[in-house]
């Protein structure tokens, strides 16, 4: 994968969409639908798509020495994907800060739409040479805010910020 630099596109007022992608045989599970596992699979090749975007994938690491790593993730499972099923992940750039990058992502089947689970996650900046956080060089720095304000002007997506816990009894 090469980073292509950002385009017009993530800039627009629209959450990112990734490639659409098809479920491999080895991700189906013994009950016949996509193991848990492969959900992470799918948002993370999305992610790597919108990082090539920002200018923060794999050329950045082998030429700047920085990276990304996944700092917390919240995975909610709303809708079986099965086996022939083409998906395709939007993300939203909720926010960002000198360091990390907090963002929301959907799965949908790609052909009729209907949304099959959402992940939420706080991604940190590192520094490979040292392996340690660290702030985001500026230029990049300024193109993740420029998502970042394109992406405020959606409506946040139902989910957002949602904790896990027990049903509360009324």
């Amino acid at each position: 994968m090469t980073d292509a630099g950002p385009a017009q596109d993530v800039l627009r007022p629209t959450p990112f969409l990734s490639s659409v992608m098809q479920i491999e045989p080895q991700w189906i599970d013994y009950n016949g639908h996509l193991n848990m596992a492969y959900y992470n699979v799918m948002f993370d090749r999305a992610i790597d798509e919108l990082w090539s975007e920002l200018g923060i994938g794999p050329s950045y690491m082998r030429e700047r020495h920085g990276s990304t790593f996944t700092a917390e993730c919240h995975v909610r499972y709303l809708r079986e994907i099965h086996l022939g099923d083409p998906v395709q992940v939007s993300i939203m750039l909720v926010g960002a800060d000198a360091k990390r990058l907090h963002t929301f992502e959907e799965l949908r089947h790609a052909g009729e739409g209907w949304l099959s689970a959402t992940s939420e996650n706080m991604t940190i900046h590192i520094d490979m040479t040292a392996r340690k956080t660290a702030p985001f060089p500026p230029d990049i720095r300024a193109r993740i805010q420029s998502v970042v304000d394109a992406h405020a002007a959606i409506p946040r997506p139902e989910g957002l910020g949602r904790q896990i816990a027990m049903p509360v009894k009324r």
